[in-house]
């Protein structure tokens, strides 16, 4: 089944979101709220989501929507869902590194994903059966591959966040992994798995997600070559802990990561 539709229509609410989104990057008014799990939400998270809501409420009628900040509607074979901006703390400290995810989910698949970092001049998006691609800042469009380390000590590694590693009581795990390898560095939230996407980086690992956090990065990291699973196992809409490397590296990181 071709997604190529899905997929212009998917592009179409990135262009949407980044108008939205840009316009409040940074402005002196941005409202800032705590959400009951404690993590911050901004005018312009609500104001993403909802207008992306309205584009899918007039041209998707039949789907169903998980949004981040406003939650279910509709049940459907097709769903998509939405991060209105991954990199929310980024966003309201002014920090650059931060997108809108968006992906189309069919009887449970991702098969559909945009992210769109605006403040950074870059997008990368997939669908299944096409090749990832990714624009440069410069305008230039290019397939992403991810690379081909096959030898843990050549690798590099985007563990994102300390503090959650500690609280899942791997800490200590991560560290010993970390000698076995070349490099490690906490890119963060979606970038680091587009870093691997395009090659730059190998392994990437993360805890305490949510399924808007990960749906759109899937179908990117897979169409660039890569795998996509838990840390601890298949990839569910309940998983929180995952796992994404060039392929090559999988097994090994698996293991290093969780024991």
């Amino acid at each position: 089944m071709s997604y190529a539709a899905d997929l212009e229509f998917a592009l179409a609410m990135a262009d949407a979101a980044d108008r939205i989104s840009l316009d409040r990057f940074r402005a002196l008014d941005l409202n800032v709220e705590t959400k009951p799990d404690r993590t911050p939400v901004t005018d312009a998270d609500r104001s993403v989501e909802l207008a992306l809501k309205e584009m899918l409420a007039t041209q998707r009628p039949e789907d169903a929507l998980i949004g981040e900040e406003f939650g279910i509607s509709g049940e459907a074979k097709r769903t998509w869902i939405i991060d209105p901006i991954d990199g929310t703390a980024n966003f309201l400290r002014g920090v650059p590194v931060w997108a809108t995810l968006i992906a189309l989910v069919v009887d449970g698949k991702p098969v559909v994903g945009v992210v769109s970092a605006p403040a950074l001049g870059r997008r990368w998006w997939a669908a299944q059966g096409e090749p990832a691609e990714t624009t440069d800042v410069d305008g230039s469009l290019r397939d992403l591959k991810v690379s081909k380390i096959s030898d843990l000590a050549d690798a590099s590694l985007s563990y994102n966040n300390l503090q959650l590693w500690d609280q899942a009581g791997l800490a200590e795990t991560l560290l010993q992994f970390s000698r076995k390898i070349w490099r490690t560095r906490a890119y963060g939230d979606f970038y680091s798995y587009m870093l691997l996407a395009e090659g730059s980086v190998d392994i990437v690992a993360e805890h305490d997600l949510k399924i808007y956090d990960i749906a759109a990065l899937v179908p990117i990291v897979e169409g660039a070559g890569g795998t996509f699973t838990a840390l601890d196992g298949p990839l569910t809409p309940e998983s929180s802990s995952v796992l994404a490397t060039n392929g090559k590296l999988h097994a090994e990181a698996a293991k290093g990561l969780t024991c």
